[in-house]
């Protein structure tokens, strides 16, 4: 896949803030510090068009990038943050929940976990919530070269039984620096466009 073009066209924090558009579009969720500025940055091909920062939390909003005008990349506020309020979490499991009863572009969902350790309570949560709303899940998980090869098969067995994952479940492991995986999510994205 060639990224011609990116725009980050909207920053919602509600419903009626949405793109008025029908294209598709691939949702990005994922505690904070997962690396998630990282992997849209590897995935529209661009250093540092998503901010990457050293205070996790960061982001508060929806975040709408337009991509190649074809389909949307939309980033959430990342969970599981220590220092984030109850009310300001409650708030923003409220605007994430609102994205995904109320919008048919959804195609398909990326959890982002990292690949170093095992998923926390909050990632557990996150994956039956995303079950129970029947949408299509790919587990990514992030920072696979920080992991030598020794420790990987016994991490992959660690994120799926946690996750419980089933064979038809989508897992694949991702870096930001090898670019491992990236192949694998432009597939996915290709295959949602064409289907």
């Amino acid at each position: 896949m060639n990224i011609e073009s990116v725009e980050l066209e909207k920053m919602a924090t509600r419903q009626s803030q949405y793109p008025e558009s029908t294209l598709p579009e691939f949702l990005l969720v994922g505690r904070s510090n997962v690396g998630k500025s990282s992997f849209i940055n590897t995935i529209i091909a661009r250093k540092n068009y998503a901010r990457t920062s050293s205070k996790p939390g960061k982001t508060q909003t929806l975040n709408f990038y337009l991509v190649n005008q074809n389909f949307y990349l939309v980033d959430v506020p990342g969970y599981g943050y220590a220092s984030t309020s109850k009310e300001h979490t409650r708030k923003m499991g409220l605007m994430i929940e609102e994205y995904l009863k109320n919008r048919p572009n959804l195609v398909q969902v990326f959890m982002l976990v990292d690949y170093r350790h095992k998923p926390t309570e909050d990632d557990i949560l996150m994956y039956n919530f995303l079950k129970y709303y029947d949408v299509k899940t790919t587990i990514i998980a992030t920072k696979y070269d920080k992991v030598n090869m020794s420790g990987r098969a016994k991490q992959d067995k660690v994120i799926k039984e946690t996750l419980k994952l089933g064979e038809n479940d989508s897992f694949i492991p991702f870096s930001s620096i090898s670019k491992k995986g990236r192949e694998d999510i432009y597939r996915i994205i290709g295959s949602a466009l064409n289907s």
